[in-house]
């Protein structure tokens, strides 16, 4: 059997930290932000882990990470 290919676009956007948690980029940060409170806003700026419910899904996309 040959090798898996990686999924690029999630590739760019989600990394698989040590122990086995992934860590994205929070959304929402595009545009239409004046709108939201300062605390909103900040907690925006951090990394967020993906969900447990789509972690199966996410490591299968990224096979040797």
């Amino acid at each position: 059997m040959g090798k898996m290919k990686t999924h690029k676009a999630a590739a760019k956007r989600i990394k698989i930290t040590r122990r086995g948690k992934a860590i994205k980029r929070a959304a929402g940060q595009g545009h239409f932000n004046s709108r939201e409170r300062g605390l909103t806003t900040m907690n925006k700026r951090r990394d967020v882990s993906v969900a447990k419910a789509d972690l199966r899904a996410v490591k299968r996309l990224l096979p040797y990470s």
